[in-house]
């Protein structure tokens, strides 16, 4: 009995050392990955700029009390736009975590969405149909009734799928909100 104790101890302390090292030499490698998609989704989502918008970034508090990281996109020393990224917590398939660029005047210059669990072929046409999420350039808090066609508002929804646009929807106009509360230009 103590020679199986014996052989389950050294298989799993074997097994620890490895997975502790495969964790150290993979840590660095997928922190830059991850810094390279926040990269890519600012460049697509903000104004043209001259600086690094992931290393100029301020984090304010909300009123729910949770943090958000803006992020600056800065044209010589001037403020072009802010980049932020919000969750639609009431995806169909659960959070769908959205990078919102807002310019200056307040108009939304870019959305891009960096994670999702939609259906296939459904929720997930947010990613696919080339000319919904470019929609929502140029629009703004004031020009926009901001809700989908079926509850009354501006932007359309899929065929079959609700459920999906409105929690976009609803996301990109909280970036909007939390942009007009605490962006100084």
């Amino acid at each position: 009995m103590s020679r199986m104790t014996l052989a389950l101890f050294t298989v799993c302390v074997i097994g620890a050392i490895i997975l502790a090292l495969v964790d150290r030499a993979t840590r660095a490698p997928i922190a830059e990955q991850q810094r390279q998609e926040v990269l890519r989704a600012l460049d697509s989502v903000l104004p043209p700029h001259t600086n690094s918008a992931d290393q100029d970034s301020r984090t304010v508090v909300v009123g729910d009390g949770s943090q958000v990281v803006l992020y600056l996109a800065r044209r010589g020393d001037n403020v072009v736009g802010t980049a932020l990224a919000v969750t639609a917590p009431d995806g169909y398939s659960g959070d769908i975590d959205i990078m919102v660029g807002i310019d200056r005047g307040g108009r939304i210059s870019g959305v891009a969405i960096l994670s999702h669990a939609e259906t296939p072929g459904l929720g997930d046409k947010m990613t696919t149909d080339r000319d919904w999420l470019p929609w929502f350039r140029g629009r703004s808090l004031t020009d926009t009734q901001w809700g989908v066609k079926k509850d009354g508002g501006d932007v359309d929804q899929f065929t079959g799928a609700t459920i999906t646009p409105r929690a976009v929807v609803g996301a990109i106009h909280r970036a909007l909100e939390l942009c007009a509360s605490h962006c100084r230009y």
